[in-house]
């Protein structure tokens, strides 16, 4: 079983930065792939960015060239480096972290971390 503890979320202006974290209970290393989501209000969760236990990372359209996912597993950790957040990026982020191959897939989630961003 490996825990996640998401923190970083808080209240920002837009065009302001947040950088998420993501710590996990045990070794991800070259085993997990690990993915930030994110729920909005009245809204589906969606897949924010990936990244692989390669290194190779993806990310959603509308944060590609704002964000920035990235990984230390020598601590375990995997942030999400927010930049130019508009109110649209408010939402509850969580952090997944997967391995297998579909249907085998082994997945963990976070508690999740608010990020608000207000004038």
């Amino acid at each position: 079983q490996l825990q996640l503890v998401e923190s970083g979320g808080g209240v920002v202006q837009p065009g302001g930065s947040l950088r998420l974290s993501c710590v996990a209970s045990g070794s991800i290393g070259s085993l997990y792939g690990m993915v930030w989501y994110r729920q909005a209000p009245g809204k589906q969760r969606e897949m924010v960015a990936t990244i692989a236990t390669s290194g190779v990372t993806y990310y959603k359209d509308t944060v590609r060239g704002r964000f920035t996912i990235f990984r230390d597993d020598a601590s375990n950790t995997v942030y999400l480096q927010m930049n130019t957040l508009t109110p649209e990026d408010t939402a509850v982020y969580y952090c997944n972290a997967r391995r297998g191959v579909y249907p085998d897939i082994t997945q963990y989630w976070g508690q999740g971390t608010q990020v608000t961003v207000s004038s």
